[in-house]
Order: C-alpha cells, then sequence, then structure tokens
C-alpha cells in the first residue's frame, strides 16, 4: 500500500475516533450522573434534584444519539479501511464488539425511552431502574470497547493459525494484562470530564449573577466530584505507567523523551524538549535529574530502556507522544488544583461568591475532554508501528486503496462530520445556556402526574430566544 494512503487512513480513523470518543465519554458520566439525582431526588423530594435531572437529561439525549451516529461509522471503517486487520484478528474483535451490542446496547436502548419519557407514566422505582440500568448499560459498552482495545495492546489468550489469530483462552483475551488499568483509567476519566462540563455550566450562570439553588447544587456536586476523582486519576495513571512500562517499554521510553541510560545514573524527568527521531537526541530539554527513575521505577537510580535500544522501525513518534502525554499530565494537575481551590473557597464559605473561581472552573469546562482526547492519542500513536503489539503492523492491517480515494473519503468524512457534530455540540451548548432554573413566567422544566411540564423531547426544551422556553406542541 502506497505510504502516503496509509497515512490518510490512519488519519481519517483517528479524526473519527475523535469525535467519537467524546460523546461516550461524556455519556458515561452523564449516566451516572443523572441516577445520582434522581436517588437523590427520591430520598429527599427536593425539586432541585428534579429539576437538575430533566435539564442534563435532555443534553444526555442529544449527546447519547451523536454517540451512536458516530460509533456506527466507526466500525464500517474496518471493512473499509482496515480489511487486513479485520482477517487476522476478528475472531478476538468481532465478537467482543458483538457482546458489546448484545448486552451493553441492548440494554441502554431497552430501558432509554423509560428514562427519556417516563417520568409521568411509569412509578418512580421503575424509572429510577431505568436510568441506573442506562447507566449500567454506558459502562458496560465501556468495558466490552476497552477489552477489545486492550487486547491489542497486550494481546493475550489467543495462538495464531494459519496466519489468523484463534482465541484459546476467552477469559485470558478479555481481562488481559493492560484492561484493567485501562478500564478504570477511561471510567475516571468519564466522570471527570463530566465533572467539568458540569461545574462549568454551572460557573457560567454564577458569573451571570445566578445564584439560584439548582446552579449552586451542581456548581457543588460537580466541584465535589472533582475533589474526590482528580487525585484518584493521578494513582491510577502512575498504576497504567508502570504495566505499560512493562509490557510497551518503547511507549514509554516516547513518552519520556528518554533516548539511553548513562551507566550507573538515575533517568532524568524531561519536563519539556523537542524530541527528535531523526538525529535521535531531545532538543532543548530541561530535565529534573533522577526524578524520571523515581517515577516511573519508584528507584532513585533505577533505570528503564531508552528509544536506542529498539530498531528504528519499531519506534513511535515520540515527537507526538511527548507532547499529548504532557497536554493530558498539564490538565491533570490543573483539575487537582480547580478541585484544591474549590475545596478551599467551600471551607471560607466563598463556593458561590469568587468570580476567580468560576472563571477558572469555565475555562475548565473542555479541559476533561482534552485530556481524554490526549491521553488517547499518547496510547495509540505510542502503540505504532503495530495494530496488534508485536503481532501485526499497521501497514499491514489496511486495505490497499489508493491515495486519490482514502483522499476524497477523508475530505468527505470532515465536511460531514463538521456540518452534523458542529451542529449537535452547538445545541448542547444551547441547552446548558438555558440554564437549570425556568425563566419567570415559564412553566417549570418538568414536573410529576398533574403539574406543568414540558415535552421530554430534546429538540422541544431548547430555546427560541435568550432564555425563553420553546412552545410545547403537546399543549399547542
Amino acid at each position: 500500500m502506497d505510504s502516503d494512503a496509509l497515512l490518510l487512513s490512519r488519519i481519517q480513523f483517528g479524526f473519527t475516533i475523535t469525535f467519537h470518543i467524546i460523546f461516550p465519554a461524556i455519556t458515561i458520566g452523564l449516566a451516572s450522573y443523572l441516577a445520582v439525582l434522581e436517588a437523590c431526588w427520591l430520598r429527599t423530594r427536593d425539586t432541585v434534584y428534579r429539576d437538575l435531572y430533566h435539564f442534563w437529561l435532555r443534553i444526555f439525549a442529544v449527546n447519547f444519539g451523536m454517540g451512536v451516529v458516530s460509533g456506527l461509522v466507526m466500525a464500517y471503517q474496518f471493512g473499509t479501511h482496515w480489511s487486513g486487520f479485520s482477517r487476522f484478528a476478528g475472531s478476538i474483535t468481532g465478537p467482543l464488539l458483538a457482546y458489546e451490542v448484545l448486552t451493553a446496547f441492548f440494554l441502554e436502548a431497552g430501558f432509554l425511552g423509560v428514562m427519556l419519557f417516563g417520568w409521568s407514566r411509569v412509578g418512580p422505582g421503575l424509572h429510577f431502574m431505568s436510568t441506573v440500568m442506562v447507566a449500567l448499560g454506558t459502562l458496560l459498552s465501556a468495558t466490552w470497547i476497552l477489552a477489545s482495545n486492550s487486547w491489542m495492546h497486550t494481546p493475550a489468550g489467543y495462538e495464531i493459525v494459519d496466519g489468523r489469530v484463534v482465541p484459546t483462552d476467552w477469559l485470558a483475551v478479555i481481562f488481559n494484562p493492560s484492561f484493567p488499568y485501562r478500564l478504570v483509567h477511561m471510567g475516571i476519566a468519564a466522570f471527570l470530564a463530566t465533572a467539568l462540563m458540569v461545574g462549568a455550566s454551572g460557573a457560567w450562570h454564577l458569573l451571570r449573577g445566578d445564584r439560584s439553588p439548582a446552579v449552586r447544587k451542581m456548581f457543588a456536586m460537580a466541584m465535589g466530584m472533582l475533589v474526590l476523582v482528580a487525585p484518584l486519576q493521578a494513582v491510577v495513571g502512575d498504576l497504567h505507567g508502570l504495566n505499560t512500562l512493562k509490557h510497551q517499554p518503547a511507549k514509554i521510553a516516547a513518552m519520556e523523551g528518554h533516548w539511553e541510560n548513562e551507566p550507573g545514573a538515575g533517568v532524568p524527568l524531561t519536563l519539556f524538549g523537542i524530541p527528535d527521531m531523526e538525529n535521535e537526541t531531545t532538543r532543548y530539554a530541561v530535565q529534573v535529574p533522577r526524578l524520571g527513575s523515581l517515577i516511573l521505577t519508584h528507584s532513585w537510580d533505577g533505570q528503564f530502556a531508552g528509544l536506542k535500544s529498539f530498531p528504528k522501525e519499531d519506534r513511535p513518534n515520540a515527537t507526538i507522544v511527548f507532547w499529548t502525554f504532557r497536554v493530558m499530565v498539564g490538565l491533570g494537575l490543573l483539575m487537582i488544583a480547580l478541585g484544591a481551590w474549590a475545596a478551599w473557597a467551600r471551607l471560607r464559605g466563598k463556593l458561590y461568591h469568587s468570580a476567580a473561581l468560576h472563571r477558572f472552573a469555565l475555562w475548565m469546562g473542555p479541559a476533561g475532554v482534552i485530556a481524554i482526547l490526549a491521553g488517547w492519542y499518547t496510547t495509540e500513536i505510542g502503540r505504532q508501528p503495530w495494530v496488534v503489539y508485536g503481532l501485526m503492523r499497521t501497514a499491514d492491517a489496511a486495505t490497499p486503496h489508493s491515495t486519490v480515494d482514502v483522499g476524497v473519503t477523508l475530505a468527505v468524512f470532515v465536511v460531514a462530520y463538521l456540518l452534523v457534530f458542529g451542529a449537535g455540540i452547538s445545541y448542547v451548548l444551547r441547552l446548558i445556556r438555558i440554564g437549570p432554573t425556568p425563566p419567570a413566567g415559564h412553566a417549570p422544566l418538568s414536573g410529576g402526574p398533574g403539574e406543568p411540564r414540558q415535552p421530554m423531547r430534546p429538540l422541544s426544551g431548547a430555546s427560541s430566544t435568550d432564555g425563553a422556553a420553546a412552545p410545547s406542541r403537546e399543549g399547542a
């Protein structure tokens, strides 16, 4: 296959997964958040939780739909652009993706209608169970997808027969060496991305002077999640890094911009620099002596393999991986800082009155999604040149299309995705702009039996003007 066509195929898959991964991550976090909100509503009957539930339910529904659409496109690409991979490893990845549909997607689809439309049509227990089942379905979906992806990084439980992978132990396939770390790391990342989005929404309304109970509650809940989960993610990330060092040492060397060891000396931590793949060095490196050894080997003078230890054809692109990793870590540190600031403001009674904190939370709104993308690029580009680590190279996995064919489809994808998902994201931001507090003179966002309510269809909840809810067709 032409090298340009291969590069374009990789860019196209990377482009589509960049859009797709955003929506499942937010879906996972919002589904669990909705389950918590409904549980709080049932326990306390505080209408704040009810209003927040219905506010975020509409955003969840739009996000869920975009995730389904973008996921279908990705599934087809395995056949259209990566047929070599499908032939080689389809007996592993095919069943795992099928299990995701048969368990997670069917579970979500079975209860989603009740969750979206059943608030005043079914009992509170059944509706809450539906919300919990949808939340469970999102987590199951992530489990199967990450089992498949993790197997590609750390293959286990297989043998190769006639040039194809054959599963010999499904438990070993699913629970491969990197799967537990990757699952927990991604799950926490989804919760963090959602908490930052909810927190940014609350911060935006607080900065506009809206200190209604619903706005205060969702901002406090988001900051509380950040305080608890952001430091935990740092611990999980460290464990995941140690696992990666064991199974994919070339990726760690690229992430650290580490080329070779000095005999008897610890490995410095390179804070910043520009890895130069051609000259095998990291230019303009700013280093902290021995800190790399301390972090990755938990030893003052421990060493790990540098990139020069691997053949040039087996090295990932350190120039990219080095910086995507630092974007992820840097944003993670800012998340911890935001959580600590919010906790300090809470203790001082300033959580809802610190404009500087609210501006920081607002600017950090997209940080969770950006960190997920940076981490995903680090993981997948760091695996190169392998599509199945140590077993199949990416060049052997691609369908032999011409450069023109792949270039045309890539251009079509870019235009279509920017139009469709750009409109979807803009609509979600418009819903967030409305806020959870109904404008004066309008019906509340939702109600129970006998109460006025807006329709539960997400598109019926958009404001036609700033702060004015769209009229209900059901009342026309």
